[in-house]
């Protein structure tokens, strides 16, 4: 799925309203503890996670360069934002 690079939303967003964005976490930064034990998951994966969890419950926060590059941050994120929304 493509992102407008300037607002960060999809096209299949509902009623073509631009989602807001907030910036990710820095590559080189450990994100906040979550809720669940991810020790021993690499730190591109605890950063996706933490992006993707904080997407769903407010502005999304994704590096969409990393995203595309680094299968651990998007396997985080996806994970993140499925078991954030589940709540």
């Amino acid at each position: 799925m493509a992102t407008s690079p300037r607002t960060g939303a999809s096209p299949d967003d509902a009623g073509g309203a631009a989602r807001p964005t907030a910036p990710p976490i820095p590559a080189n930064v450990e994100p906040p503890a979550p809720k669940v034990n991810l020790s021993g998951f690499p730190l591109p994966y605890r950063q996706g996670y933490a992006d993707g969890c904080a997407s769903a419950t407010g502005a999304e926060r994704k590096d969409a360069v990393r995203f595309s590059a680094d299968g651990n941050y998007r396997t985080g994120w996806q994970d993140g934002l499925s078991l954030c929304r589940a709540k």
